[in-house]
């Protein structure tokens, strides 16, 4: 079995006792963004898997979006993070 080199961490223990690894992220030229591989990425930067602006640079994400995607997640869950929840979740507090 190859290894491939990679600069840092290669697997984090998740908090419900699961491990992530590199595999578990989508691939890099990923355009369709669904909710499972939106947490993937989110739960890889803010776990140590991957840096923030790896993260970004990978996949072509603004640090406004991953902000969006980590406030969605936070509040919400990944059911948050879904394209067809956007006017059940994301209105304007208050509305």
């Amino acid at each position: 079995m190859f290894l491939r080199k990679v600069e840092g961490v290669r697997a984090v223990r998740l908090p419900d006792g699961t491990r992530m690894t590199r595999a578990d992220l989508p691939p890099a030229d990923t355009r369709r963004w669904v909710a499972s591989r939106k947490i993937a990425v989110v739960r890889g930067v803010l776990y140590g898997l991957l840096p923030l602006e790896e993260a970004m640079s990978t996949y072509g994400l603004s640090e406004e979006e991953f902000n969006a995607w980590v406030s969605a997640a936070a509040e919400h869950g990944a059911e948050g993070l879904k394209a067809t929840a956007l006017k059940r979740y994301r209105q304007p507090k208050g509305e």
